[in-house]
């Protein structure tokens, strides 16, 4: 009896033991992360023919936000994936990028990913934006990129937003080692339209280059908006080249062409880059316009999680006097 005992108690060890096994490769296989960015600057900020402001200013070269994501191996070389990021405002403390933002504007979607490449489903960034920011040397900066400010934010004119709400995405493995091609589609559910837009992106050594396209029509009352975009970026040395043009054809209320340039450099200096931008945006039909704007900056790694910044900025507005901004940041990475 005694013995019986015994090896009924041996067999459940090795079962729960199996078990123990068995658990920690299914704690392996799945991952959670959470992460986020925090960007403040202080500075003198001013607008084409707006007033002279002294603040703090949360998101200055890239907008502060907090995030979650999770990958699951599902076997066969497929992965489920979710991620949800939340835009703030570090310097008072707000929610989102400005009061009646959503709460999760930044992503918020669930994916599939093998060899066939990703596919998601819900809140995601557009593939204009994604080939507006590879290619200018200030990235994604609402605050300092021409090249971000003359399609997105408060200068912007581009409509439907750097990131689509009901969406349905698409992003394929590299192509011929070197390329890859995005598109996505945002499902009408209410409005007037649905939206569709694509990429492709090519880096290859010292070359990169990228061709955009949209068009939008969710959330338009009338009408449709149709942009094109061509980038490209060359490395020589410690230096690295950009230059862009876009165009943006508005058919709603108003019948509007807008051509956008930029041209940009990054140089490597020690632990830093120098950076400059200058952009172009020429608005042609019902209510036409000519803006300008530079950029020129200095951007120091302290480690690579954390950088200090400085940029001056020169926004000019025909027929409005030139505003002129100087700020200082701070941008920790976690």
């Amino acid at each position: 009896m005694t013995l019986h005992i015994r090896h009924i108690v041996r067999t459940c060890g090795l079962a729960l033991l199996g078990l123990g096994w068995a658990g920690a490769a299914l704690a392996q296989s799945s991952s959670v992360q959470l992460y986020g960015l925090l960007d403040l600057a202080i500075g003198s900020y001013q607008t084409s023919g707006g007033q002279r402001l002294g603040r703090i200013e949360s998101g200055g070269m890239t907008t502060s936000y907090i995030g979650f994501s999770g990958k699951e191996d599902l076997g066969g070389g497929l992965a489920a994936t979710f991620t949800l990021d939340h835009f703030l405002r570090a310097d008072t403390g707000e929610a989102a990028r400005f009061g009646g933002d959503t709460f999760w504007a930044r992503n918020a979607h669930v994916g599939v990913s093998g060899g066939f490449g990703s596919v998601y489903l819900g809140r995601r960034a557009t593939p204009m934006f994604v080939a507006t920011l590879l290619f200018n040397p200030f990235g994604d900066s609402f605050g300092f990129s021409p090249a971000i400010r003359s399609y997105y934010g408060a200068t912007g004119v581009l409509a439907g937003d750097s990131g689509w709400n009901d969406a349905i995405s698409y992003a394929s493995p590299r192509l011929l080692g070197a390329a890859t091609v995005n598109l996505q589609y945002a499902l009408k559910e209410s409005g007037n339209g649905a939206n569709v837009g694509a990429n492709v992106l090519y880096f290859g050594g010292p070359l990169a280059v990228a061709v955009a396209a949209q068009q939008v029509k969710k959330g338009l009352t009338v009408g449709k908006e149709t942009a094109y975009q061509l980038g490209a970026s060359y490395t020589v040395g410690a230096a690295k080249l950009f230059a862009q043009y876009g165009r943006i054809e508005e058919r709603t209320a108003l019948d509007l062409d807008d051509d956008i340039y930029q041209l940009g450099l990054s140089y490597r200096v020690g632990a830093g880059s120098l950076l400059a931008s200058w952009g172009v945006r020429q608005t042609t039909g019902d209510a036409p316009s000519k803006r300008r704007m530079a950029s020129l900056g200095y951007d120091h790694f302290l480690s690579k999680r954390t950088d200090v910044y400085a940029v001056y900025m020169v926004d000019k507005l025909r027929a409005t006097e030139a505003g002129h901004t100087v700020a200082v940041g701070l941008r920790h990475r976690f």
